[in-house]
């Protein structure tokens, strides 16, 4: 059991990059803050549409082809910064038929137009590219391109890059806070071979020298990383659901040697999981876009309408239960977790990368929401106490901003238990639930910033959470709630980094039942039931803090 444990943890540790390849740095460099800052010469413009037109050469692990900008000036400029990787080569910049002149500094491309663009101009450019790009090395904790093959010899080839950066592949304006409104994806293949990317497939083309076109048309906001390809020899089933925003078309792709398997095990996880996060969230985000499942060969990633999964059709994690709880193994972790993010990464982005906990710890805890549609609230607390194991309590898990780096992988079950606890203070499940339902509505297809999150729900909740909010966001330990009893008293306190720490808790002043206390920086003391001793005291499980006895 130890040896399950430990190899189940180490299996999180690597998982919590979440297809990113950056590491701990105490410093930072010109390229991370050319990548993470939404500097003037980004700014300046908003991208409305990108047109992605990509020839996959898959034996010489080649790319090629263009990428349309289309955009809106916000203010005045003659020159602005989009990025594309300095391995992949530019080919040209065109504008208005005429090439425009440009310099690369790291992975960022700035270009000068010949004349200057007057705020709330409409305009484009496009840029045409070729090269091999980084292939990964571990998809898709690294980030890159995955050339592989099927278990038939078959190639079978997709990308995984959040956090690494979209523009490892294709020139964009590769910064978080810029979702582009529509997004037409062209991707040739050999013949033979299928491409399926995001939103619906719109035609196939025959192309020169034995290349098949695939043409997809993203009608909603969707984030630079989410954009993917998947090529291989696939099959295909079709499915509906009928939501809360009416019927939704449901699209499987796996391998052809692998539907067999596929298709009952997606079908027992996909329409009770949209169930139940349609009732906890609100409608699917994507209705126009339509819900797909598409094998991958790499674990997992949340890319928008086309769901990455590589999960070996296990239950659990690759077959691991990460909560230790036994509850783990009544789902495919993969699908759920994955399709989560729908709502908490895709529905909601973060401007910054630094405010990923959005993310993962909203999406970690709709593991546990998902469990209790299923198998009830107990089963439900029983997984977030038992994830608790997976936490580190290393760095924050807020990261340092506008340089493309995100804080502790415990953003997501140590994000997840601080959505737990918040739900605890708010006692009230339906007044939660319309929180997380209305944090979808009030931000529906935008990118938003944690302080946005947080005074969202501070405000509905009619809570004052910025303290707990900065302890577990900010700080890497948690609260220590301190207790001593004696002659029937309970001496009680808070120790924290935040000053005047001061949140309410459930605890055991009679045998059998939680009753609420509110502890400060400073000793309290309240009477208890005769019964109740050092030995026998208890705080809510559901609360995650540290526990000390002594005074």
């Amino acid at each position: 059991m130890k040896k399950f444990l430990i190899c189940c943890f180490f299996i999180l540790c690597i998982f919590s990059a979440d297809a990113q390849l950056m590491t701990n740095k105490s410093s930072f460099s010109r390229a991370d803050s050319l990548r993470g800052t939404l500097s003037p010469m980004r700014s300046c413009y908003d991208i409305n549409y990108y047109h992605l037109d990509v020839k996959i050469d898959v034996d010489q692990k080649f790319i090629s082809g263009s990428n349309e900008f289309r955009f809106t000036a916000t203010r005045d400029f003659d020159k602005l910064q989009f990025d594309l990787f300095s391995n992949l080569k530019i080919d040209k910049v065109l504008y208005k038929g005429a090439e425009l002149p440009y310099q690369r500094e790291f992975n960022a491309v700035f270009i000068a137009f010949p004349a200057s663009i007057k705020t709330g101009t409409r305009d484009s450019f496009t840029v045409f590219y070729s090269g091999n790009p980084v292939i990964a090395k571990n998809p898709p904790w690294d980030g890159g391109f995955i050339f592989k093959k099927d278990k038939s010899g078959n190639p079978w080839v997709s990308v995984a890059c959040q956090g690494f950066g979209a523009s490892s592949w294709w020139p964009n304006k590769d910064h978080q806070s810029d979702e582009v409104d529509s997004l037409l994806i062209s991707v040739s293949v050999p013949e033979g071979l299928q491409d399926i990317s995001n939103g619906r497939l719109r035609s196939i083309l025959k192309k020169s020298g034995g290349y098949t076109q695939y043409n997809w048309f993203v009608g909603s906001p969707i984030n630079n990383y989410n954009v993917s390809v998947y090529i291989g020899k696939y099959a295909h089933w079709k499915d509906t659901y009928q939501g809360e925003k009416g019927l939704l078309t449901l699209d499987f792709w796996s391998l052809k040697e692998d539907s067999t398997q596929a298709r009952p095990h997606w079908a027992a996880d996909v329409k009770p999981m949209l169930k139940s996060f349609e009732h906890w969230f609100g409608p699917y985000p994507f209705y126009e876009d339509g819900y797909k499942l598409v094998q991958a060969p790499h674990l997992g990633m949340e890319h928008q309408s086309a769901v990455a999964y590589g999960n070996q059709f296990k239950m659990g994690y690759l077959g691991n239960d990460l909560s230790g709880s036994g509850w783990g193994l009544k789902f495919d972790f993969i699908t759920i977790h994955e399709s989560g993010h729908e709502w908490f990464g895709n529905n909601i982005t973060t401007k910054d990368v630094a405010d990923m906990w959005v993310h993962e710890g909203f999406t970690a805890y709709s593991e546990a929401l998902f469990t209790e549609s299923e198998h009830g609230k107990p089963a439900a607390e029983s997984y977030v106490e038992g994830i608790r194991k997976n936490i580190d309590n290393d760095i924050p898990i807020i990261g340092p901003y506008q340089v493309n780096k995100e804080g502790s992988g415990d953003m997501y079950y140590k994000g997840s238990n601080l959505v737990h606890l918040i739900r605890q203070l708010i006692n009230d499940d339906e007044k939660f639930r319309s929180i997380l339902r209305g944090l979808n509505k009030t931000f529906y297809h935008q990118t938003v910033t944690t302080q946005q999150v947080e005074s969202y729900i501070a405000k509905q909740s009619g809570l004052k959470l910025d303290k707990i909010f900065d302890q577990y966001l900010r700080h890497k330990d948690i609260p220590t709630f301190q207790y001593q009893i004696k002659e029937g008293k309970l001496s009680y306190r808070w120790i924290a980094d935040v000053k005047d720490f001061d949140m309410p808790l459930k605890v055991t002043l009679k045998p059998g039942s939680f009753a609420v206390i509110h502890p400060s920086a400073s000793w309290k003391t309240i009477q208890v039931d005769k019964d109740i001793t050092n030995k026998s005291f208890k705080a809510d499980p559901n609360f995650y803090i540290r526990i000390k006895e002594g005074s």
